[in-house]
């Protein structure tokens, strides 16, 4: 996936070029790029785990307009603490009925999260009384749309520090390249290049740097702690999870109850960025959602996913509809554009996966020996 959005920014950079247009790579249009992958971003990263665990979530978006409705309501007369825990324990509350339903009722996800997604929009349209609202207390206006600086001598001290850490672990793999040591140099090269030639990039808007920290803890969590083995292994195998002990349940509901509270977390920052709501706020977003992990190769059967690459998958949809909008592209292309990425690049993962490969091989193998049988004859 990283190489499809090098390929895709390539295109576009050069299209651009090409077409006498400003650089498609200058720092505001990226800057524009990641604010408006951020909130999709931080609601693949949760999705991602939920969908490890062989389960999915419908009603993320439904759950975040809820959240950002309920907190803006809430705003003026309560401050913004108040509103920000009330609207968190709102979305820690559909996650746990989504949870409940799933796990220890045995409902299909798929029929729950569905009836929950309406259900909760029907809650918004509701409160909202088909008006849409806005808040006379800019807090958490000014917290969404702040824009945090980090200074470019931190950032190469950063960049710095990954070098010799990627340097000293492939050391101690005996001078093997490992995964965390290959992850750790292109991240810290990555800061060294920013650092010193495009310093303006070190300043995004809040929302980037919480979807960048939320997935760099998670991608954490999910690779070196037992908490993510277990995740994996429940997502993998139920059956053969619960053998070795694992709590499949908890593991599972735990999940949803996450999803939840983040979508709403999405929801509050997506009011405060506007500093109001509408009752079809968020429409459709979990299908977007659902689009950037899968595109970022995660399954939706369990098991396998990582949430870096379901953040790039974000970056790549956001890439192509900004790229359709500085290439003056009509919206009806840009539909049929996307479906086909996500379609192919759906299918790509699917042949290069094991299951993939070993259908490939199979089928290989059977045309090969009819043509060997046809010679015989």
């Amino acid at each position: 996936m990283v190489y499809a959005l090098v390929v895709l920014t390539a295109v576009l950079a050069i299209t651009s070029s090409v077409e006498g247009r400003p650089a498609y790579l200058n720092d505001v249009n990226v800057g524009n790029i990641l604010d408006q992958s951020a909130l999709i971003g931080i609601l693949s990263v949760f999705m991602t785990v939920t969908l490890i665990t062989g389960n999915f979530d419908l009603s993320v978006a439904s759950t975040a307009a809820l959240g950002g409705t309920v907190a803006l309501k809430l705003v003026d007369a309560h401050g913004v603490v108040v509103a920000l825990v009330v609207a968190l324990l709102i979305g820690l509350l559909v996650g746990l009925v989504n949870a409940v339903l799933v796990q220890k009722v045995g409902v299909n996800a798929f029929i729950v999260t569905l009836g929950t997604l309406t259900a909760v929009r029907g809650i918004v349209q509701a409160i909202l009384n088909g008006q849409s609202i806005s808040a006379e207390n800019t807090g958490f206006h000014t917290f969404a749309t702040a824009r945090l600086i980090v200074h470019p001598a931190a950032a190469f001290a950063a960049g710095v520090l990954l070098v010799v850490a990627a340097v000293l672990l492939f050391v101690r793999a005996s001078r093997r390249p490992t995964r965390a040591s290959v992850e750790s140099a292109v991240v810290g090269v990555i800061l060294l290049l920013i650092a010193s030639a495009r310093p303006a990039l070190l300043g995004q808007t809040v929302p980037v740097w919480i979807m960048l920290g939320l997935a760099l803890l998670t991608g954490a969590v999910l690779r070196y702690t037992v908490v993510g083995r277990n995740l994996y292994a429940v997502g993998g195998g139920s059956e053969a999870a619960r053998l070795s002990g694992i709590n499949v349940d908890r593991y599972k509901m735990a999940a949803f109850i996450l999803n939840g509270a983040m979508a709403a977390l999405v929801g509050v920052l997506y009011a405060g960025r506007f500093n109001s709501v509408d009752p079809t706020v968020l429409t459709g977003g979990e299908l977007t959602v659902i689009a950037a992990a899968v595109l970022g190769g995660t399954s939706l059967f369990g098991g396998s996913g990582h949430v870096s690459k379901s953040v790039v998958g974000t970056l790549i949809l956001f890439t192509l509809s900004n790229g359709f909008n500085v290439l003056n592209i009509g919206s009806n292309y840009q539909n049929v554009v996307q479906g086909s990425v996500l379609v192919a690049a759906a299918a790509v993962y699917t042949a290069s996966g094991s299951r993939g490969r070993s259908f490939l091989r199979s089928r290989w193998t059977a045309i090969r020996s009819a043509r060997t049988t046809v010679r015989g004859d």
